[in-house]
């Protein structure tokens, strides 16, 4: 299905010099730069206290004025060319995920997974990198060659604690096929219109291992890939915004079922290189998903996006909701989620805080109805500061062997 609730007028123009993406692939093969960025990340890292080596981040902790039509927004939320992040491809909305894609010097692919369970008690992440866009050592080489540079990253949330992987591996550890991704001891692969990931991983800085099977069952699936910076270097598709998912873990032991999202993101260029900083969240609400993204790119403007999708997949851009700031968190990261006005979001769980990046579940209400809401925040201006990137190998170690 092709979604089509997004008008070709606004959704389907290019802004830029991006060559459409091939409908017949995963929406980044035709494209001669990759995938962008929709920046999920880790970190938990040590003490706060980094002096004047961490620049603030670039928002204020506090409300917006209204938007043009109603609703109100974060800083980000309009930009020179008119503030719409734009669609620049619809493929077909059932067609899954390619993991056989180039990644060209400098840039970076992934693929993007969260799941809360049923009772809100659990939740996981797992981020399939090539490129890792958040590593240290892939930035100190200069952004050579982002097949030198994977990584699976799992982050498992329960009621008495987290673990938190995220081990880097060379080009030998990674193997790419058209509906497997291999890197190191874990794997992706698309299999008969569902998603499994089996890992096998190491936690750090405490070496526990994380190991289990996730399966995601798309209920919703989207064709359209975005241009989040305007230009096409950096592209977002949702592949499936909304999904049953079951969780089995070995180590530690556990297994529940839930709700899930999956999409990928894929840039020719650093991250750090379009954005400054952005706030993302995904939204399920009873019969439909939300999805929000309010950027600020490096060249200056702002941008955002505003999407409903339905049971079927079929997607249309609508009003915004206001923004409401939330507490900062123990690295001082500001958090601004968008929801009615009145009862504004409630804080139910951090859930990532590293000194460039935050990822949250909130209880949200949207139209007056209930939402259960994943939310981001990242600052790629902290994220390029010479002191945090000193400090990732202690939770991002680099291994130069295949496993």
């Amino acid at each position: 299905m092709r979604n089509p609730g997004i008008r070709p007028s606004q959704a389907l123009r290019l802004d830029g010099g991006v060559q459409p993406p091939d409908p017949s692939g995963d929406d980044a093969q035709g494209v001669q730069h990759p995938l962008s960025g929709d920046g999920r990340s880790p970190l938990r890292a040590g003490h706060p206290r980094l002096g004047g080596g961490v620049p603030e981040a670039r928002r204020e902790n506090q409300d917006t004025g209204p938007l043009p039509g109603g609703g109100r927004s974060t800083p980000r939320s309009r930009s020179s060319d008119g503030g719409l992040i734009r669609a620049v491809s619809g493929g077909p909305a059932d067609q899954g995920p390619r993991f056989d894609v180039a990644v060209p010097a400098g840039g970076y692919r992934w693929w993007y997974v969260d799941a809360l369970s049923e009772d809100g008690r659990c939740g996981i992440s797992v981020i399939a990198f090539i490129g890792s866009v958040f590593s240290p050592y892939y930035a100190w080489s200069g952004w050579a060659d982002p097949l030198d540079h994977c990584a699976v990253n799992v982050a498992l949330y329960r009621a008495d604690g987290q673990r938190w992987a995220m081990t880097e591996r060379r080009r030998n550890a990674l193997h790419q096929e058209a509906h497997t991704l291999s890197i190191g001891p874990s794997q992706v692969r698309w299999d008969e219109g569902a998603l499994q990931i089996d890992f096998r991983e190491v936690a750090a800085p405490i070496p526990f291992p994380l190991r289990g099977t996730i399966r995601l069952h798309p209920t919703a699936m989207v064709g359209d890939t975005f241009a989040i910076d305007g230009e096409g270097r950096h592209l977002w598709r949702p592949i499936a915004p909304r999904a049953e998912v079951e969780v089995k873990l070995s180590h530690p032991d556990c297994a529940w079922r839930g709700q899930g999202y999956f999409d990928t993101n894929f840039g020719a260029e650093p991250l750090e290189n379009g954005f400054v900083c952005w706030d993302w969240s995904r939204i399920h609400r009873a019969r439909d998903t939300l999805i929000f993204y309010d950027v600020e790119r490096r060249g200056g403007g702002e941008a955002g996006l505003a999407l409903r999708i339905g049971a079927t997949g079929e997607t249309e851009r609508i009003e915004p909701p206001p923004t409401h700031a939330q507490r900062l968190t123990f690295w001082r990261m500001p958090r601004r989620v968008r929801g009615d006005k009145h009862p504004p979001p409630r804080l139910r769980r951090t859930l990532e805080d590293a000194p460039f990046y935050t990822r949250s579940a909130f209880d949200g209400r949207f139209g007056a109805e209930p939402g259960e809401i994943v939310h981001e925040s990242v600052s790629l201006d902290r994220l390029r500061s010479p002191l945090v990137r000193a400090m990732l190998p202690f939770r991002m170690p680099r291994r130069f062997w295949s496993f």
